[in-house]
């Protein structure tokens, strides 16, 4: 087993303009919600969520060029989620308005370690999804992930979309995120799930994703028999334990700890620190087809890292608007 670990190798309060010059776009595709957060029975915090959504505004506040794909009710709370995509520079243009429906709520309750124990409130038979393609170009980037990503009702739409990014030749970031109440389902949502790992280029899981969907704990044999027939490069978080990719090469990396506020956002700012590692070190198609080094593994992991501590110190689900120095 190699070990790569250290402190982050590249700044992140770099200009805007490495970002500008290179052009290159990442869009997300999910849920929206609105998220209520609990302490001890009482609310202490809400903002508008959902997996891929909370990626997105800490890619927007980066200063990445980013579009989000989803659907939404046609309420107060709607309006919100659309106008917070927009005020931290995502494009929320694509997000479809059901008419005379309500948006989505999530409770999130704390436990004393700080992480969640959910509980949804949405119709997921009532989803729908239109929208037009954005142009995608050769290096950009696309997000997707979570129950959304394998509901029988947007499959269609999540699926041909999936495909003419990939055919365009952008880069797949596929993030399972499989949660305990779809546990019943997972047998039929399976062909789904292999699905997306054969068109992603990259693809994380957390223990916990891999322990409900998988009921395997060991990385190398989830790995070996759910991940590498369909895709080479994953990444498998364990909380706050550790890190470890396959690719096939085997890397671990630790992780530092921290004093956590909330781990809500903890996955989903990884996500984004991933990704936008990928732009600023200008990781393009070419070079995951060639393999990446070990140099650039570490970094793209030390990105995900600092993003998820710097989340997890607040109760919002994405990075502080003065992370990344953009001015």
């Amino acid at each position: 087993m190699v070990t790569r670990c250290g402190h982050l190798r590249c700044p992140l309060n770099v200009p805007t303009e490495w970002i500008y010059k290179r052009m290159r776009n990442v869009f997300g595709i999910g849920e929206t919600v609105f998220d209520i957060i609990f302490r001890n029975g009482q609310p202490v915090g809400a903002t508008p969520g959902g997996s891929t959504y909370n990626s997105m505004i800490s890619l927007g506040r980066a200063g990445v060029h980013a579009a989000f794909i989803s659907e939404t009710g046609d309420d107060r709370v709607g309006r919100q989620i659309i106008e917070f995509l927009e005020q931290n520079g995502v494009s929320g243009r694509n997000v479809f308005i059901h008419r005379g429906q309500k948006s989505a709520l999530s409770l999130a309750f704390l436990n004393d370690q700080n992480d969640a124990e959910y509980v949804f409130y949405k119709d997921h038979a009532k989803d729908k999804l239109f929208f037009e393609y954005p142009e995608i170009h050769t290096n950009d980037v696309v997000l997707f992930g979570s129950f959304y990503a394998i509901n029988d009702v947007v499959r269609a739409q999540v699926r041909d979309f999936l495909r003419y990014a990939k055919e365009r030749g952008a880069i797949l970031y596929y993030d399972i995120n499989f949660r305990a109440s779809h546990k019943q389902d997972a047998e039929r949502l399976m062909p789904n799930i292999q699905e997306n790992l054969e068109l992603a280029d990259f693809v994380r899981a957390s223990s916990e994703d891999c322990s409900i969907l998988f009921e395997l704990s060991d990385v190398d044999d989830i790995y070996t028999r759910m991940i590498s027939p369909y895709t080479k490069s994953f990444i498998y978080t364990n909380g706050g334990e550790s890190i470890s990719v396959r690719s096939p090469e085997p890397y671990c990396y630790d992780v530092p700890k921290i004093e956590t506020v909330s781990t809500i956002g903890a996955g989903d700012s990884f996500n984004a620190g991933f990704i936008y590692g990928l732009i600023r070190d200008n990781i393009t198609r070419e070079t995951i087809e060639n393999g990446l080094t070990p140099i650039q593994w570490n970094d793209l992991i030390e990105y995900g890292r600092a993003f998820s501590a710097n989340v997890c110190q607040s109760l919002y689900n994405y990075i502080d608007t003065a992370f990344i120095d953009t001015k």
